[in-house]
């Protein structure tokens, strides 16, 4: 007899609930790193035509360094023969990796169909965070989960890796690819593939 009633008060129960949960989602310093990253890819692609990949290039660099730890992130895709590997190397490396990850964005994303991100939920797993986001073009949807942690200096949160369909890890992807480079040719011919795949990148119209 009560059910209607007693259904619209469960409905009204989780709308209220639901709006300070996703509230405070968006407000947390994760998402918020990731939602200023989202907007700047979504102006960039907007201008995409206008900017050409070398502008594109230029115009992400900035929001790509302020999000992402891509010095961790070399590291890490490095593995275990980072350790190994003197300074002047490791820049070596940093350098060529951030020039690839940007040359990558500037690429990828390189027009504007009506796009938009959502931010799905934040999980916090030991030191890290997962900030869960979707990306949504025409009728198709890609899960982009962002492994966060935060800046020993700083304590700014910033990416150390990045999965797609919330299974495959960008970095264990280019840490097998990389092995193959180091044991053939060491650090130098590791950049120098890095520096050459961003030279093809920024490559067209």
């Amino acid at each position: 007899m009560h059910r209607t009633p007693l259904l619209f008060l469960l409905a009204a129960l989780s709308i209220l609930l639901g709006a300070p949960v996703a509230r405070a989602q968006a407000g947390d310093p994760a998402a918020a790193q990731i939602t200023a990253l989202h907007g700047a890819l979504l102006d960039v692609m907007r201008r995409a035509k206008v900017l050409g990949p070398k502008g594109r290039y230029e115009a992400l660099r900035p929001p790509i360094e302020q999000a992402f730890d891509l010095p961790t992130m070399a590291r890490f895709a490095v593995g275990t023969t980072w350790s190994g590997l003197p300074p002047d190397q490791q820049a070596m490396l940093v350098k060529a990796f951030t020039r690839m990850t940007v040359a990558t964005y500037a690429h990828n994303f390189d027009g504007f169909n009506g796009e938009t991100f959502s931010l799905e939920k934040v999980d916090t797993r030991g030191p890290d965070k997962l900030v869960h986001t979707r990306l949504h073009s025409g009728g198709t949807t890609t899960d982009l989960t962002y492994r966060m942690r935060q800046s020993a200096g700083t304590g700014t949160w910033k990416v150390i890796d990045v999965y797609y369909n919330s299974t495959v890890s960008s970095l264990l992807g280019q840490r097998s690819e990389f092995a193959t480079t180091l044991a053939a040719g060491g650090a130098t011919a590791l950049a120098k593939s890095l520096e050459h795949r961003a030279d093809v990148l920024l490559q067209g119209p």
